[in-house]
């Protein structure tokens, strides 16, 4: 079956609003094409350090929704008409046309699967829940990750950088403060390292729903670990929740630019002795952070690179 698919150009001021019209009249899951700069806020959820330039922001805003086959096309389509032009009346939607055009009938959630297999960090295998152990890896750490849509299948040289680090500095008596959890896979880690507890904070609320689902499918038992969504950096109730000076590992797997800012602020979180673990950081940033770690107090202990990424490995003396 195809789907027949339908764009609005607009103004990129008006999206938002015209957005908002669309799921009033029953359609929803609208894609956005524009060419507005991201804010810091976005850039700080992306996995991305160094952005390349995007094109000069042209004010327009094409937004597609898809209806089927055998929907009542027509009528949808006059009811869209109708509600663009009763916008007009009060805001400058621009051209406000619809061009249509089909799509395969695909399954969009599921078809990222193909593109993420098993693999190894060392000796620790990763593999998602629809692929099979091999008799050969069953005495190995095994982690099942099913990413959906927060960050963290293990793939990245980041995430592997830190859970090499994990692996020299986890023990049986281990609390770790995962920031920016994604799917959880740091503390799922550190907890079949024989961590006894965990938690974790992430700025998405997709986090919550991917950890959990990751943690039952791993067995993690319950009350292991947590997860709190908010800004650990500017937010006193995340940083209440997750306690002062408890933590004998903190893990920051994000971006140089959110590394500088939390350094100073997850000192408090960690014991005296305790070891700050970052990754995140393109190569061109390494300095940055560093800086960033030594000026919070904290003594730098290592320095490790996978390609061109880097993680920084510090600890807060007694």
């Amino acid at each position: 079956m195809r789907w027949n698919k339908f764009t609005i150009k607009t103004r990129s001021e008006a999206e938002d609003i015209v957005i908002a019209t669309l799921t009033e009249i029953g359609i929803e899951g609208v894609e956005i094409e524009d060419k507005v700069p991201l804010s810091e806020a976005d850039k700080k959820q992306m996995f991305v350090d160094i952005l390349p330039d995007g094109p000069e922001d042209d004010g327009i805003a094409y937004l597609s929704f898809y209806l089927e086959e055998d929907a009542d096309t027509e009528s949808i389509l006059a009811n869209v008409r109708q509600e663009l032009e009763d916008l007009r009346m009060f805001l400058d939607i621009g051209e406000g046309s619809i061009a249509a055009s089909q799509t395969e009938d695909k399954d969009w959630i599921n078809n990222w699967k193909e593109y993420f297999h098993q693999f190894y960090v060392d000796d620790i295998l990763i593999i998602p829940s629809w692929e099979e152990v091999k008799e050969e890896d069953r005495d190995k750490m095994i982690i099942h990750i099913d990413p959906g849509t927060a960050f963290g299948t293990g793939m990245h040289e980041t995430t592997q950088l830190c859970l090499r680090q994990l692996k020299k500095y986890v023990n049986g008596q281990t609390e770790l403060l995962d920031v920016g959890t994604g799917s959880g896979i740091l503390s799922i880690a550190a907890l079949k390292l024989g961590a006894k507890h965990a938690i974790g904070t992430d700025l998405d609320p997709c986090a919550i729903s991917a950890v959990r689902e990751n943690l039952e499918t791993n067995e993690v038992p319950e009350g292991a670990m947590q997860v709190l969504l908010g800004n650990i950096i500017d937010d006193q109730k995340v940083q209440d929740a997750v306690g002062y000076g408890k933590y004998d590992i903190v893990a920051a797997n994000i971006l140089a630019e959110v590394l500088v800012p939390l350094t100073p602020v997850i000192v408090n979180q960690l014991k005296p002795g305790g070891i700050y673990i970052t990754s995140g950081i393109i190569d061109e940033k390494e300095t940055v952070v560093v800086d960033a770690v030594k000026a919070a107090g904290l003594e730098v202990l290592e320095v490790t690179h996978q390609n061109d990424w880097v993680s920084v490995t510090a600890r807060k003396n007694l």
